[in-house]
């Protein structure tokens, strides 16, 4: 199932987006947001893999809101105002929807949701080998990297960079964290945040809500992950 957020800062538009989204059969309707902010609280505590945003909103408008993501999901945009297309295709949104919209025009971006949902979710990670290597599609090419050379990997919307410890640039994939994450040895790597996962070997510090991976790279520790990471570096921690 495709985890969805409807935002509308209108009760009736929002309540027949919600609608339209229900009649769709792999899509799952997290919540109903009626501004910005709302939803920014969810998906800075689950993982949402996209969102259907009106973009004339108060306080944080449709627009604005997705530039503000560091690691955004697919997003739907939805307006009263054609002029708004081009500028929406230029934050990479999946489709647009001009009010008023029917189901059939819902159906339609959905399809195209679902379309890149598969496409970001197919198996363009081998398995592991008896090297501890992993095979990656990247750039019409299939390269080949070691699992311990990993320092930690970072979602971008539907790509990943992956930082590795013989590449001075991160190699970039098209992939979910979901399915990397699935194929990740889970007493090495851990995921830290919806946007981070870490090679828990490469840790040098851990600072407040952050952990230190070198003096250039300070990544956040989300809300819904502190629990398991601290149970991890309690299980590691002599002193009192």
């Amino acid at each position: 199932m495709i985890k969805v957020l409807a935002i509308d800062d209108e009760p009736l538009a929002l309540q027949q987006l919600a609608r339209y989204i229900e009649q769709i059969p792999y899509l799952d309707l997290v919540a109903e947001c009626q501004s910005a902010v709302e939803a920014r609280h969810i998906i800075e505590e689950e993982t949402i893999d996209a969102v259907f945003v009106d973009i004339n909103m108060p306080d944080l408008n449709g627009m604005d809101f997705v530039r503000s993501l560091s690691a955004p999901p697919m997003v739907v945009f939805t307006t009263a105002y054609s002029e708004y297309a081009i500028e929406g295709f230029k934050v990479n949104a999946i489709d647009y929807l001009l009010k008023p919209f029917g189901l059939d025009d819902l159906k339609r971006a959905a399809n195209k949701v679902k379309e890149q949902y598969d496409l970001r979710n197919t198996a363009t990670v081998s398995s592991v080998d008896e090297d501890d290597a992993l095979f990656l599609k990247t750039e019409y090419k299939v390269v080949r990297i070691n699992i311990g050379d990993i320092r930690y990997v970072e979602g971008m919307s539907e790509y990943l960079r992956i930082y590795l410890d013989n590449r001075p640039k991160p190699l970039i994939v098209l992939l979910s964290m979901k399915k990397l994450e699935e194929r990740l040895p889970s007493h090495t790597f851990m995921r830290i945040h919806r946007s981070y996962i870490i090679n828990l070997r490469k840790i040098q510090e851990v600072n407040k809500n952050r952990v230190i991976m070198d003096a250039d790279t300070y990544l956040p520790i989300g809300d819904m992950y502190k629990e398991t990471f601290n149970a991890y570096i309690n299980s590691k921690f002599i002193g009192k």
